[in-house]
């Protein structure tokens, strides 16, 4: 259910199902399918559902089922802190882009996002607005802002500064979820992966919809940036990554 590179990309983390997040190290040399290659890192009591590496290769973010997210020391699979504040279960996570703070966002089934400290495991702002389960966040590319995309068919925008939300983006005609949310590297578009298939690609100032990216068969579950902005990759349930 959820997988992330390291900074280094010398180490995958996956978890799923099994409520683990296991670490794996990269090699061209080996079968990275042998077991006894994985290590445990992290147990939650639920489904693992998000995870991604904070700052290095040694500590892992995770959301979880079980309502929590947590900092996790890879080495060594210790918990560093617990982060319990949802009452519902956590569908997603993001750090902002510069990761040079001490935050981090989750959201998930309880219609909110939680804005976190890391350094003391609190709650320091809460946004609500959306209708439905919360599927997706992203930090804005400045860090001072976040989208989200929700099973209400919308995604919104909200200002860490002004502490609300700034922008909603939906139309009549779309009635699918959505899955999967990203930024252009500028910031100035915001691109939408829906339940019906496609790709909204919306000014993020304006809120508007320039266009839609066709081409998926079933809908799409995740979506992201290249680094440098150039291209998009999107994943479906129609077994297809596409960029």
């Amino acid at each position: 259910m959820a997988c992330a590179y390291s900074p280094s990309s010398q180490l995958i983390a996956c978890g799923g199902l099994d409520n683990k997040c296991s670490v794996v190290p990269l090699s061209f040399d080996d079968d990275i399918l042998q077991k006894k290659r994985w290590a445990s890192v992290a147990t939650h009591t639920s489904y693992m559902s998000c995870c991604m590496f904070l700052r290095s290769d040694n500590l892992l973010l995770t959301g979880s089922g079980d309502s929590t997210c947590a900092i996790w020391d890879v080495e060594s699979g210790q918990l560093i802190q617990n982060f319990h504040g949802h009452t519902g279960d956590v569908f997603a996570i993001d750090v902002p882009r510069c990761d040079t703070g001490n935050v981090f966002i989750s959201a998930g089934a309880d219609k909110h996002t939680l804005v976190w400290d890391i350094r003391t495991g609190l709650c320091v702002q809460s946004f609500d607005g959306h209708e439905a389960d919360i599927n997706t966040v992203r930090f804005h590319p400045n860090g001072d802002a976040f989208a989200t995309g929700s099973d209400d068919a919308s995604c919104r925008l909200f200002d860490l500064r002004a502490d609300r939300q700034v922008c909603i983006y939906e139309k009549e005609s779309i009635l699918f979820p959505v899955n999967g949310v990203d930024f252009s590297a500028s910031g100035r578009i915001l691109f939408a992966g829906y339940g019906d298939y496609r790709v909204g690609v919306w000014d993020s100032l304006k809120a508007v919809r320039h266009t839609a990216l066709y081409g998926h068969e079933n809908r799409i579950s995740c979506l992201k940036t290249s680094p440098d902005g150039t291209a998009i990759c999107t994943a479906s349930w129609d077994c297809t990554i596409r960029v």
